[in-house]
């Protein structure tokens, strides 16, 4: 590790930091967008189309269906299956806003089952007795990078014939035994919300399936619900995505395993220092599951009671870290129409509490990642 405070101390490790990347892509990037700048190919369009077909092959799906954030694309998938009024989704309490949001914009009541403490996934052990007359959706979140746990998911799913919906919008690239998010489920949904691993320079979303009935809804889903213009088959969204975005994703997607790599490396080198520091007592380091693909979108620790002075320190050493997610979503003043109070999912309760994400970008240098370990240990002195 770095000893040498004269240069530690000084030194600046963002949280996330795309200005290399996006230097070193730029004159590809600029090429890209002349090209739908020449063709006129502003919505959807001809890059897009390629995209798409970019992204089936590597999610190992038959289709990918570009739309514009994540946040339609959960609500994309729920409305290709039906879902409104007096029905009910599984999903978990602990996620982005937009995982439940997209439950309850249509109507349908989120039933929450509690996380694994190891992956922050969904328990899938409790997700069995969730299961009423009333559910039409499983909708687990490959938390922080990491797939939830599919095999047992798929065994409940054709057990009570309920499809899977995966929330992959942090996963791309992700794997259990050889499959890739986006590709176990009926529906994989992605997002390319700048921070992602493959992340564009603005708002976008895609879904992916096998199924060629469900490909052919949610294609016309997103164009207001219409195959054939001027004609709807059903009430849809305006939810496409630009070719600005398309252009742009389709230079960096060759990087995807390369950077997704880099953030492995990144995570393994933490998980020496921490260790070699004698720190992991202190610091609980993320748990990779057996058989799986971790593409660490995220690096969350868990700081069991000095979580907040931790972030405050690190913030005053010029370290940026974010907690993903301080308000277990079951907690959320907007939900609290749905009756659940205060201690009924603990795990997501006490991870709210404890989490911290530390910078995990593919640009971090060894001597950063040094740096950050070096504060925390400083901390704990």
């Amino acid at each position: 590790m770095t000893t040498d405070n004269r240069i530690t101390d000084k030194m600046k490790v963002p949280l996330l930091d795309l200005k290399e990347q996006n230097q070193i892509l730029r004159p590809e990037i600029e090429a890209a967008l002349g090209r739908v700048l020449d063709a006129n190919g502003f919505i959807l369009g001809s890059e897009v189309q390629a995209l798409e077909s970019e992204l089936a092959e590597y999610c190992g799906t038959k289709y990918a269906i570009g739309c514009a954030s994540g946040t339609d694309a959960l609500l994309l998938a729920l409305l290709a299956f039906d879902i409104g009024y007096g029905d009910e989704v599984i999903t978990t309490p602990y996620s982005f806003f937009a995982s439940v949001s997209s439950v309850t914009r249509l109507g349908a009541k989120p039933v929450f089952v509690d996380i694994d403490p190891r992956t922050y996934n969904l328990d899938v052990s409790q997700v069995e007795a969730a299961i009423t007359k009333k559910t039409k959706a499983i909708q687990p979140v490959h938390l922080y990078g990491q797939c939830a746990d599919m095999r047992e998911l798929l065994k409940i799913s054709e057990k009570y014939n309920v499809p899977l919906v995966e929330d992959a919008a942090q996963a791309i690239g992700a794997e259990e035994f050889g499959e890739r998010a986006g590709a176990i489920g009926k529906i994989g949904c992605f997002s390319f919300y700048p921070s992602k691993n493959l992340g564009g320079m603005g708002d976008g979303g895609f879904m992916t399936t096998n199924d060629h009935e469900l490909a052919r809804k949610l294609f016309a889903l997103r164009v207001h619900g219409s195959e054939e213009r001027y004609y709807h088959k059903w009430v849809g969204l305006n939810s496409r995505l630009d070719g600005f975005q398309g252009a742009v994703l389709r230079v960096k997607l060759p990087h995807l395993d390369s950077w997704s790599n880099k953030r492995k490396a990144n995570a393994d080198y933490y998980r020496r220092l921490f260790t070699d520091a004698g720190l992991t007592e202190q610091i609980v380091l993320p748990f990779e599951r057996e058989n799986v693909r971790h593409i660490y979108n995220q690096f969350v620790v868990r700081v069991p009671g000095r979580r907040d002075a931790l972030r405050a320190f690190l913030t005053e050493n010029s370290i940026g870290t974010d907690i993903y997610y301080p308000v277990s979503l079951h907690l959320q003043e907007c939900f609290e129409y749905l009756g659940y109070k205060k201690g009924d999912f603990p795990e997501s309760e006490k991870a709210s509490r404890e989490t911290l994400a530390l910078p995990i970008y593919p640009e971090l240098k060894r001597e950063q990642i040094e740096h950050v370990v070096n504060k925390i240990g400083e901390f704990y002195a």
